[in-house]
């Protein structure tokens, strides 16, 4: 006689697989986040953007991904020009480079930011305790 409450083993199998996949997923976006943080220390803007773009790829496929507001960034980007590696110091680039390189910076924090944020609004960065789980205290 089978137990009622008895998961089929199938089903079981696909929650697994969810779970595995899940998995996977924070793992490659953690990795992108820490390529970010590298390429921002290095001013590479080039691959700071393209691995943002890389985590918009992974966060923008859910059904409600505000996919206006990350367009408005990027726009912005676009409108100020290449994001070219700039081997020189801030200080020895000409005032209108730095003002514009100042600006990409700004709308790259912003992106990382707006990206941060949508990740843990689909709960998968920051970890949030759910009201209707046990304290284990």
């Amino acid at each position: 006689m089978a137990w009622k409450n008895q998961q089929n083993p199938e089903d079981e199998a696909a929650m697994m697989s969810k779970i595995n996949a899940a998995g996977i997923i924070n793992i490659t976006i953690e990795n992108l986040w820490r390529d970010c943080y590298i390429a921002m220390a290095k001013s590479d803007f080039v691959t700071w953007n393209r691995k943002l773009d890389a985590i918009w790829l992974i966060l923008g496929g859910e059904p409600k991904a505000p996919e206006k507001e990350f367009n408005d960034l990027d726009l912005k980007l676009h409108e100020l020009g290449s994001l070219g590696v700039v081997k020189q110091g801030f200080s020895k680039l000409p005032p209108d480079l730095t003002d514009k390189r100042s600006k990409q910076y700004i709308l790259l924090r912003n992106k990382s930011l707006f990206l941060r944020k949508l990740q843990n609004s689909q709960g998968k960065g920051t970890a949030y305790a759910s009201e209707d789980e046990d304290d284990f205290d």
